[in-house]
């Protein structure tokens, strides 16, 4: 099965050179683009693409919003920021919004084609520099607060094989349990630990050393 790919970019060339690149992997088909925010939900509603690669800044609607919308509605649409911004007021948003990705437009070719695909397979994946800040931000935000305690073993359990990178079909069968079962521990974690998806999960154990 190829990867179904959308590009949101304001600027031409830049959305053009990615085409251009993308189109010459075998597993990837470029199946539309959109120049803002907004031309990016409504084609994201059209063409319900795997994975939309998305700028942050664009006119008549930034990526973090579309984004949001985007999630939503479609939450299965696996959505990657490709940006040049790296600063904390960016790459928080973005993620909070629902973004399983965030690299920086200066990314190699090969590397990006590894990200997508990882993100394909239910990782997700950060620029040190954005997962430094989000380290940071769930650092202020779980200050003097142990909510690891809240968690049952299972879900202990489902959270550190989350820190892993690994997908839910993994997790059901590293724990011999049902992928519905794996789906269900994951909701309940990020409940208790307050937590928005699996990105800060991740690095919310690896902050709490239930990993190596």
């Amino acid at each position: 099965m190829r990867i179904r790919i959308m590009i949101a970019d304001d600027h031409h060339v830049v959305r053009r050179g990615l085409a251009f690149f993308l189109k010459t992997q075998r597993e990837i088909e470029i199946i539309g683009e959109a120049g803002n925010g907004k031309e990016a939900v409504d084609q994201a509603r059209k063409l319900k693409p795997d994975l939309i690669l998305m700028d942050l800044v664009m006119p008549e609607m930034d990526g973090i919003q579309a984004t949001k919308i985007i999630k939503s509605e479609l939450p299965e649409i696996k959505i990657m920021m490709l940006t040049s911004f790296s600063d904390q007021d960016h790459v928080i948003p973005a993620l909070e919004a629902g973004a399983s990705g965030y690299q920086l437009k200066d990314i190699e070719p090969d590397e990006l084609i590894k990200c997508i695909k990882k993100i394909m397979a239910g990782e997700n994946q950060l620029h040190p520099k954005a997962t430094s800040h989000l380290l940071a931000n769930l650092s202020n935000k779980k200050e003097d607060r142990n909510l690891l305690s809240e968690l049952t073993k299972r879900e202990l359990d489902v959270l550190k094989e989350i820190a892993k990178g690994k997908s839910n079909k993994e997790i059901a069968s590293a724990l011999f349990i049902s992928e519905k079962t794996v789906k269900t521990h994951v909701s309940n974690l990020l409940s208790k630990l307050e937590l928005a998806d699996r990105t800060q999960a991740a690095l919310y154990a690896v902050k709490n050393q239930l990993v190596e």
